[in-house]
């Protein structure tokens, strides 16, 4: 599955489906520390199933600077529309959800 969205800077985003095999390269290239950490895990899923950015292919991460990388190409704008294209709502529309 790929999946196109546009970000508020006009950016079209093509994201890639992260399966059980990519996440596991993903632990394994952020090591144990980094992938127990829930929040860091939550960035990294996102910034990993971006596979190209208006064109420009971006590999995926196979290291920590790798994906630090990705995520500065990326950006913190473009975080909200990949999270609703991957089913991740933001913090604010959860807690809606769940009545608080």
């Amino acid at each position: 599955m790929v999946e196109i969205v546009t970000d508020d800077a006009g950016r079209k985003l093509h994201l890639r489906r992260i399966g059980v095999v990519e996440q596991m390269r993903l632990f394994k290239a952020l090591g144990p520390e980094l992938s127990a950490n829930a929040s860091y895990m939550h960035g990294a899923l996102m910034g990993a199933a971006v596979e190209m950015i208006d064109g420009v292919p971006l590999p995926f991460p196979a290291s920590e600077a790798g994906l630090e990388a990705a995520l500065e190409r990326i950006g913190l704008d473009a975080m909200p529309v990949i999270a609703k294209a991957m089913g991740q709502g933001s913090d604010q529309e959860l807690a809606a959800a769940a009545g608080n």
